[in-house]
């Protein structure tokens, strides 16, 4: 087995739907940038990964095939929100297998206004098991289904924990004010937490300003081998030091707990993987791209990832010590709630944030001295990938 070289992390900045941003066009500039950032020719890449999730068949080969026309296996991705991370870890697998020298992973998204909906309504939804246990923990409700989700996963810290609604909200505060530091972040004006609480309900505790919003994007990854890297002038400084990914087990849907149902353990263990194939704690840890799709399961990474202990999210962030000057610095990018949600570029969009603050090249974003970042991204139905990052020393 060999170690990853992360040679080179691209992306394009995030838009709202509105904006008219075509998939292939945004999938295609963010490959040429991650391959100039690598210093390679796309003539170099051996394999590519290629994932989205609202798309037709072999999206990846179009988007792809603008860049070049080399024959190589174009694999196309599709795990919903962990989409593009999962494009990651198979690209990893691919490296440290010994199947590739250099392999290249793009995540790509181009969605609609509005609330997450299923494409196909003539078969079973992935998401009927989801639907039922959350129907008996918490009844029917008119709100979309992710809300419900997420919502109730915070409903569920709240009643054991006495979580504040205002904690949550603190939360999206925060990723305004890291946002107005990234050019690739679609929200980079501030919110006060008034604002945040008295934007529209969308499913208690959730607002609409502690919820993602729905948006177009891409990232990709250009990784390689220290061979490989060594021989075309690369710079190795960043590479994955360890990764885990997980799917379901049977306390998802048996616990009863929103909190589980939305990949609480799935993350857990991801993350305990992580940390003890890397012998690394994650009080070790200065700066973490998490999953923020919503305000609410922020606070519960921070518990899965065990940067804080089961029930203390809400003094990690009445403390500060999720922010700057604190003592992990989380969403230094703005995360899904501020920079967007484009579900295929997401994890790639996290990989290309904590590269760039490994290298020391985050600009107003950096977190000082970074040589550890973890990543965090989770897709229901369902999937948990966690990355750890190191700088070479």
């Amino acid at each position: 087995m060999t170690k990853t070289v992360v040679a080179g992390v691209g992306m394009v900045p995030f838009s709202k739907p509105s904006a008219g941003a075509r998939y292939e066009d945004m999938a295609s500039t963010a490959t040429i940038r991650a391959l100039r950032d690598a210093g390679v020719d796309y003539g170099d890449v051996q394999q590519a990964y290629a994932g989205w999730v609202y798309g037709d068949s072999t999206s990846g080969q179009a988007a792809l095939y603008r860049v070049g026309l080399s024959g190589i296996p174009i694999v196309n991705v599709n795990n919903n929100c962990s989409t593009g991370s999962t494009a990651l870890f198979l690209a990893r697998q691919a490296i440290e297998s010994g199947m590739a020298d250099c392999v290249l992973a793009v995540g790509f998204e181009q969605m609609t206004p509005g609330a997450l909906s299923a494409a196909w309504s003539d078969r079973l939804s992935p998401f009927a098991r989801f639907d039922e246990v959350t129907a008996a923990v918490q009844g029917a409700s008119d709100a979309p289904m992710a809300a419900q989700y997420f919502g109730g996963a915070g409903r569920a810290h709240m009643e054991q924990y006495g979580t504040s609604a205002e904690t949550f909200a603190k939360v999206s505060v925060k990723a305004r004010r890291h946002a107005a530091g990234n050019p690739y972040a679609v929200f980079r004006e501030p919110l006060t937490l008034d604002d945040v609480l008295r934007s529209p309900s969308v499913f208690a505790p959730l607002t609409r300003l502690m919820c993602c919003p729905p948006t177009c994007g891409a990232a990709a990854a250009v990784l390689c081998t220290p061979e490989f890297a060594a021989a075309h002038g690369i710079d190795a400084t960043v590479r994955i030091r360890a990764q885990a990914m997980t799917t379901d087990t049977a306390s998802t849907f048996e616990a009863n707990d929103l909190r589980q149902l939305v990949g609480y353990d799935m993350t857990a263990s991801a993350a305990q993987q992580v940390y003890e194939s890397s012998g690394v704690s994650p009080t070790d840890i200065p700066v973490v791209e998490l999953h923020d799709c919503f305000a609410t399961n922020e606070l519960l990474a921070y518990e899965a990832l065990g940067l804080t202990p089961e029930g203390t999210g809400e003094r990690l962030v009445s403390d500060g010590d999720n922010t700057y000057g604190g003592r992990v610095v989380t969403n230094p990018s703005g995360g899904l709630l501020s920079k967007g949600h484009p579900l295929g570029a997401t994890g790639l969009a996290q990989c290309a944030e904590l590269v760039w603050q490994l290298r020391g090249t985050a600009g107003p974003r950096q977190v000082d001295g970074a040589a550890l970042g973890l990543q965090h991204n989770i897709g229901l139905g369902g999937a948990a990938v966690v990355t750890l990052y190191e700088r070479a020393a």
